[in-house]
């Protein structure tokens, strides 16, 4: 943990008045102490010499005048160390232990655990490396998720580009093995080939996009943007998917025109994950609703399908990378299971939130965003 100067001096400053106080304190026992025994002592030798009790050791005390004082200075000395011990032997103990988890923090035990204990520059130490130990802890659990990650990362696209690739390869065989199939046959394998390559050119797309976007590759090119307009767009492109799913779409806004700030491309992208989604597992709904609600800061676009229901215990899943609902890899829901985390990625990058809620009433993804977005401004608030 990084320690500032202001901190290193309030630290030493601690510690000088500890110290200075115990010496003080060891300092006024010592003089008590020794007062006491040269009242005491010297009572002891007038009575002794008056009652005529023969004592050489009073006499001694008596007649030598350096000998009185190398005695009391030395007692003085003896007093004062055991003093300054007895008060500093807390301090000791606590720093043993300091430096024992120390130790122990050193040969990999990451459960060390420092009590802190009062509130002084030891119990600072204290808490301080507790901190460090939880850092570590937290850094070490990091690399291990992004190593999982990585794993993960390398079974899934590796699954996922084997399939369509084996059908591209048994297609083409099949067509330069046979010479003997007749053109319809020879289209019908081609159509199969072509579908298949553009579905690994789809995955291919994925796993560049999440990557560049979870490791902020990408520069966000902010403009003016009219979010009816794109939508509108994106719904009519959309339309043969439409038209093979036998689904119809809506789209319904409470504005004609709602101009904001944002990168248009990747809105584009966003809301194309979306209404694809849509169209994959709304199916059975016959329908796609598409709702712009305009407010004067932010926008809401919800997006919503009458098909599959997502259970309520996976629902906080569904932005995971990688994360399907149906538990399958299905050729006719199958993808990256990426889409997801590329729109949260992307509503992220503007500043804004997407939730989603599935009930009988529909599955709903609802992306609000600001109207005046301006990057610097996030940004800034992010780091703050």
């Amino acid at each position: 943990m990084k320690i500032n100067r202001k901190g290193r001096r309030d630290f030493k400053h601690r510690f000088r008045t500890r110290v200075i106080t115990n010496i003080m304190y060891s300092a006024l026992v010592t003089c008590l102490i020794e007062i006491f025994l040269v009242l005491n002592l010297t009572l002891l030798a007038d009575h002794a010499r008056r009652s005529e009790w023969d004592s050489s050791l009073l006499t001694i005390i008596q007649d030598s005048d350096l000998m009185i004082v190398m005695g009391y200075v030395l007692l003085g000395i003896i007093i004062f160390s055991i003093t300054f011990f007895l008060l500093q032997e807390k301090s000791v103990n606590y720093i043993s232990r300091i430096s024992e988890a120390m130790e122990n923090i050193s040969q990999g035990d990451l459960n060390t655990f420092v009590e802190v204990i009062g509130d002084d520059e030891f119990s600072s130490m204290a808490e301080n490396l507790n901190k460090m130990v939880e850092d570590i802890r937290n850094l070490m659990d990091k690399e291990r998720e992004s190593e999982r990650t990585k794993n993960e990362l390398i079974t899934n696209v590796a699954h996922d580009l084997r399939t369509p690739l084996t059908s591209i390869i048994g297609y083409l065989e099949l067509l330069s093995a046979q010479s003997g199939l007749t053109p319809e046959r020879q289209k019908k394998y081609i159509d199969i080939a072509y579908g298949k390559t553009r579905r690994l050119e789809k995955l291919i797309g994925d796993l560049f996009g999440f990557t560049k976007l979870n490791y902020g590759k990408i520069a966000m090119n902010i403009t003016r943007v009219d979010i009816i307009k794109l939508l509108s767009q994106l719904l009519e492109e959309a339309y043969p998917n439409f038209s093979d799913k036998s689904l119809s779409y809506e789209l319904q806004s409470n504005v004609p025109v709602k101009v904001i700030s944002a990168d248009g491309n990747l809105l584009a992208r966003l809301f194309d994950n979306l209404i694809n989604n849509a169209i994959k597992y709304g199916a059975d709904g016959k329908r796609v609703l598409v709702k712009v609600h305009a407010e004067k800061t932010v926008v809401q676009i919800s997006i919503t399908n009458y098909g599959y229901i997502i259970p309520p215990e996976e629902l906080p899943l569904i932005f995971n990378k990688f994360y399907r609902v149906e538990h399958s890899r299905s050729s006719s829901t199958g993808g990256t299971g990426l889409g997801l985390a590329i729109a949260e990625n992307i509503v992220n990058m503007h500043g804004g939130e997407i939730i989603a809620r599935s009930d009988l009433n529909g599955t709903v993804f609802m992306v609000t965003l600001q109207v005046d977005f301006d990057i610097n401004k996030e940004n800034f608030r992010k780091l703050g």
